[in-house]
């Protein structure tokens, strides 16, 4: 199991997401061939189409589905890094 894999329940707070950020990029750079979404564009479409999945998720591994999340965060990170160095 990779890195990120195992520290992604331990993300609670921005240090946290930044190191599972870390794990992240250290993994595509080391497995790139593990990745089923190595492109840009085959990842981000993944994530479109996971989240429009994701209650389906959280109910087929019995976890309550996520009430809290701020989407708004999520747009702007993804919005920042198109042109963000």
């Amino acid at each position: 199991m990779r890195k990120f894999y195992e520290i992604v329940d331990d993300v609670g707070n921005k240090e946290d997401f930044l190191k599972f950020m870390n794990a992240l990029i250290s993994d595509l750079k080391a497995n790139p061939e593990d990745w089923e979404n190595s492109s840009l564009e085959s990842y981000l479409e993944a994530i479109n189409n996971w989240t429009n999945d994701m209650d389906g998720y959280y109910q087929n591994t019995n976890q309550p589905i996520p009430t809290d999340v701020n989407w708004k965060v999520f747009a702007e990170i993804l919005t920042a890094a198109t042109m963000y160095e």
